[in-house]
């Protein structure tokens, strides 16, 4: 990490960059999060570990506007939210200055009252250095250890790869973390029955309390304006008062981002109810890639994506395919 600080300080002293977005620390030493630094000073309170989940890319949305260039530290899965964002004309390249960040895998604090570790005062082994096998916890209980693996999020266990696609360079090491097949979880159900699946779906979307958060972090849903902020029709609600409200809320987001999502999975991340929300905009890639071809959002700048691009070959509309 240190290699890291010291980079963007130079970059800020000698104003090649204006500002710099990254992560500082938070209260606790597993909860950091995004934030903007404006000067070398500001970098004191810079961090860079296991626990730096968020995706930064979003952020450069509204930095675009900023005069002068902005620094972003972006890691492998994020970059491609970042050229999704270029190709659909939402940030400025010639305004960013990518550093692509090494990633071992990014943890999930929610975990820790899984595995039974509670009052944590100090985290040792997040730091990203060597091969990040173990974590060590400081509790007001004694001393706890587990697994790095077994605190990772869902999604780096299925990780598309650790190849930045867009930077202006790289700063540390990144490792392999995928265990499985991304679409593992969308199998299972489709495998289901519909009464099985409606009533799975049902039991997840019902701990909604439509605090947004999904939408805010997610870097697809970057509209000026949300429908879901208007009051015309009554769905800027924040607590559901009929089950079809929250299921609209969230069918809708995901029709709205396919074809677009890049399968960051943020919006499980930050979901304070633990909905596992990645499984709507997973089952429409795996249905795209079925339908259309393998075809990842992101991946680069200048291809068109299958569902806004017609050739004679595409599925007709009434063909719905050999599915579970």
């Amino acid at each position: 990490m240190q290699e890291l600080i010291t980079r963007i300080k130079e970059l800020l002293a000698d104003k090649t960059v204006d500002r710099a977005i990254g992560w500082r620390a938070g209260d606790l030493g597993y909860n950091p999060e995004p934030a903007y630094f404006n000067s070398v000073e500001d970098m004191d309170n810079f961090v860079y570990d296991g626990f730096c989940g968020a995706n930064l890319s979003k952020m450069m949305i509204e930095a675009a506007k900023l005069e002068g260039k902005t620094l972003v530290c972006l890691k492998p899965c994020d970059t491609y939210s970042f050229n999704q964002l270029i190709k659909e004309h939402r940030v400025d390249r010639e305004k960013t200055y990518i550093i692509g960040v090494g990633c071992k895998g990014k943890l999930d604090p929610r975990k820790l009252e899984e595995l039974g570790i509670r009052g944590v005062t100090t985290v040792k082994g997040a730091e990203l250095e060597g091969d990040c096998e173990t974590l060590k916890f400081d509790t007001v209980y004694g001393e706890k250890e587990c697994a790095y693996s077994d605190l990772m999020l869902e999604r780096c266990h299925v990780c598309k790869g650790k190849e930045h696609k867009v930077f202006d360079e790289v700063i540390g090491e990144s490792k392999d973390t995928s265990t499985g097949d991304r679409f593992d979880e969308v199998a299972a159900i489709e495998a289901m029955s519909p009464e099985e699946k409606f009533a799975f779906f049902q039991a997840e979307l019902s701990k909604c309390i439509r605090c947004n958060a999904c939408r805010n972090a997610c870097p697809a849903c970057s509209c000026r304006k949300c429908v879901f902020d208007s009051n015309k029709f009554d769905s800027a609600q924040k607590a559901n008062t009929v089950s079809f409200e929250e299921k609209m809320f969230h069918i809708i987001r995901a029709f709205h981002v396919a074809g677009r999502c890049t399968d960051c999975g943020e919006c499980s991340r930050v979901c304070p109810q633990g909905i596992p929300l990645h499984l709507f905009n997973r089952k429409f890639i795996k249905d795209i890639n079925e339908f259309y071809g393998e075809y990842q959002a992101g991946e680069d700048t200048e291809s068109k994506a299958p569902l806004t691009n017609f050739t004679f070959d595409d599925v007709e509309p009434s063909i719905v395919g050999e599915r579970g």
